[in-house]
């Protein structure tokens, strides 16, 4: 049984949210680069302290969902049925995420990390750093392990999925390509069970 969040930890996961909707909301209506931390500070009502208590970066405050990223894809690794094959699980989950992230509403926030180079770097720093947590998974998960290069090769091949298909025209058609390329190198660095 999951226990609920206690007082503290609900009110610090509102001061974020607050942190992170004000942050959002400048620098969609002023741009990134022309909207400071004091800024963000002062639209949210917290001091700049308790900003950083909970934004390592400024860049953070756009990425503020960036755990949930990694933890979705390392869970669909680690909590996925005994029997239920690594590629297709992670294929769902990819597409998953691929269909938020091209709604609608994720335009102007698209567009705002594509114009600016600091968030540019940020988000590949973020795809490098979730690619290692999900080959740790893949070389923890039951069953043979593949080896740590085999492993981290697919990690970065699914994490780079998700980055390709939401810039493709069709990025649904775009993970179904991608994830068959994924399945067949899977099948060569995929160890064999032991007989």
């Amino acid at each position: 049984m999951t226990v609920p969040p206690g007082r503290r930890e609900r009110k610090k996961a509102a001061t974020r949210q607050k942190i992170a909707d004000a942050a959002l909301r400048l620098f969609l209506e002023r741009g990134y680069d022309a909207v400071g931390i004091r800024d963000v500070a002062a639209e949210a009502d917290v001091a700049v302290t308790t900003l950083f208590a909970h934004f390592a970066a400024k860049e953070a405050l756009v990425f503020e969902q960036d755990a949930d990223f990694e933890q979705r894809l390392t869970r669909a690794v680690t909590d996925r049925a005994p029997d239920e094959p690594l590629i297709p699980a992670l294929r769902s989950e990819v597409l998953a995420l691929v269909r938020h992230c091209t709604a609608d509403g994720a335009a102007p926030i698209r567009r705002m990390i594509d114009t600016s180079r600091a968030l540019r770097e940020y988000e590949e720093s973020m795809r490098l750093r979730h690619a290692e947590s999900l080959a740790t998974a893949i070389a923890a998960a039951p069953g043979p392990a593949p080896t740590t290069t085999a492993g981290r090769t697919i990690a970065r091949f699914v994490v780079d999925a998700y980055f390709l298909a939401r810039e493709a025209a069709d990025p649904e058609a775009a993970v179904d390509e991608i994830f068959r390329m994924i399945e067949a190198a899977w099948e060569v660095a995929r160890p064999s069970p032991r007989e």
